[in-house]
């Protein structure tokens, strides 16, 4: 069984994963987003908790399937 902590850093893991695959800086994927680079960077240290609609659309600016964002 996972646990909170494990959950947030896989998830931090595999958006980073996604990121480098698009050749994204932290920089560029906030800039598309809308949200301060502080803010990708708390999601891939697994700090940052997310909504299941925001991990949404994460998963389209980062041209993926949120099967692959949610991989545990």
């Amino acid at each position: 069984m996972y646990n909170e902590k494990e959950i947030l850093k896989q998830f931090g893991r595999n958006v980073k994963a996604e990121r480098v695959r698009l050749g994204y800086s932290q920089e560029n994927l906030a800039e598309k987003m809308g949200v301060n680079r502080e803010y990708i960077s708390r999601i891939e240290r697994g700090i940052q908790n997310m909504s299941l609609l925001k991990i949404t659309v994460l998963a389209n600016y980062l041209e993926t399937n949120i099967q692959n964002l949610l991989r545990f």
